[in-house]
């Protein structure tokens, strides 16, 4: 590559960059959230919180020596990567205006920058979701580094929320029908890429718990938190009605007093701390939920559905992003103070961030993409010449519905679970236009330069009578 074309390639991943770190650069100090504190803590603290992965401790560790800077340019980075991984397949490569093009738009009109920018796992599930697909789908145009580099993306995801994993064991299971389906679009081959990226994935999990708590276990938190969608939805208290006080649960004493909040429950009730919280309910509350499940089968299937329906439309940026979350700043001035002063002079703590006008933007987008998804994958899946965008257009739908069920149904629908997939909709959609407008363009030119120039018909006399 000449080195003036190398110039322009640098300076556009920088641009890129600095772009999706916008958010962090204009706070003067990387966004953080609720959870941020519970992941930061894990590598000082040896025990194990639900759905805190410990590999996101160390990462944010890691970056700590910097203010977490390389956190954030590292997010964005991999995030600049997949993009370009995207566009190069689909014919898009080569062009780094583009590549800045899209990056930019993704930057105004989607939550894209704000996953970036913020000290959380969100982004690792789009990309993770997009490094499947391109492993899965796309990997006759990969060559082998960039294969491993996928690979490796996918299993650092897997370990940073079992959501994820969740939806990646989805999207595999759906990659596996249409490979028995139709062999020839996908080989089967390739689906042990994908097993085995995931699967490195599990024993990262275990191999980094194990560090922490010198013993071989998964990161809590799955029937805990199905727990606590149950208690929202009433199921929780119509079990404890009908088996108390039979049924020697712990329980059963506070059944009338429990909330009908989750998120009032696991974070802000005397009632669950008085009872030891996690480790002195977990058992309990996995009791319940399992024997929810069987006993009200169709309830649970009606409740699903629901939560399921809001969690589709649940995608609204900026959630938990606020100045009173008291734990992480808690944990950053025991374990870090050293970076308490730049914490405390950021914007977000100073309560000048506000996601209004933001989401005014963003989310009729988001909506509005979601929308266009099963129409733009339906459409380009029946064109042989633009099959892959179709694709890709599925790929994201089926994650975006399968991250609905898995967050919706496990746990409880929240705008923070919707935004940090919603993205893809809106880069899926922004590829197919730019793919359909080129198609056009070509057939324009293609058909201007073999048309025989036009040549005006003169009737004779008799067609005039």
């Amino acid at each position: 590559m000449p080195m003036r074309d190398r110039a322009r390639w640098a300076f556009v991943i920088l641009l890129s960059m600095a772009l999706l770190s916008a958010p962090a650069i204009w706070n003067h100090f990387p966004l953080l959230q609720y959870d941020t504190g519970g992941y930061l803590a894990r590598w000082y603290e040896p025990y194990l919180v639900p759905s805190r992965a410990v590999t996101y401790g160390l990462i944010l560790n890691a970056g700590a020596v910097l203010s977490f800077w390389p956190v954030v340019l590292g997010q964005s980075a991999l995030t600049v990567w997949v993009i370009a991984l995207i566009l190069r397949v689909h014919g898009l490569g080569g062009r780094p205006g583009l590549l800045a093009g899209i990056v930019a738009a993704l930057s105004v009109f989607s939550t894209l920058p704000w996953l970036t920018s913020i000290l959380l796992t969100d982004i690792f599930a789009g990309l993770a979701v997009l490094a499947l697909y391109l492993l899965l789908l796309r990997a006759n145009d990969l060559n082998g580094r960039e294969q491993a580099g996928l690979v490796a993306l996918i299993a650092v995801s897997v370990t940073t929320h079992s959501a994820t994993l969740a939806v990646l064991l989805m999207l595999l299971a759906a990659a596996a029908l249409l490979s028995f389906v139709a062999p020839s679009r996908l080989p089967r081959r390739r689906l042990g890429n994908g097993a085995l990226a995931i699967a490195l994935g599990a024993a990262l999990v275990f191999a980094a718990n194990a560090a922490v708590t010198k013993r071989l276990t998964w990161t809590p938190g799955g029937f805990a938190l199905s727990f606590g969608r149950m208690l929202q939805d009433g199921i929780v208290k119509k079990y404890l009605d009908e088996h108390c006080p039979r049924a020697r649960l712990v329980l059963c004493a506070y059944k009338d007093e429990l909330p009908r909040d989750a998120d009032e429950w696991f974070w802000g009730s005397p009632l669950f701390d008085k009872l030891g919280r996690f480790a002195g309910l977990d058992h309990e509350m996995e009791q319940i939920a399992l024997a929810s499940l069987i006993e009200y089968p169709l309830l649970q299937v009606k409740t699903a559905a629901i939560a399921t329906t809001h969690q589709l439309i649940d995608v609204r940026t900026g959630e938990g992003v606020v100045n009173s979350i008291w734990h992480t700043y808690g944990i950053i001035e025991r374990y870090r103070p050293a970076l308490v002063p730049d914490m405390r002079a950021a914007r977000q703590q100073r309560g000048q961030i506000d996601f209004t006008i933001v989401n005014r933007v963003h989310y009729p987008l988001a909506l509005g993409s979601l929308l266009l998804l099963p129409l733009i994958g339906g459409y380009l899946l029946r064109r042989k010449d633009m099959n892959a965008t179709g694709e890709l257009a599925t790929v994201c739908l089926l994650a975006l519905l399968a991250n609905a069920f898995v967050c919706g149904t496990l746990s409880n629908p929240h705008d923070r679970y919707g935004a940090r997939l919603i993205w893809l909709a809106i880069a899926a959609t922004a590829i197919a236009a730019v793919c359909l407008y080129e198609e056009r363009e070509r057939l324009r030119a293609t058909g201007i330069a073999a048309a025989p120039p036009l040549r005006r018909r003169v009737a004779p006399p008799q067609d005039l009578a």
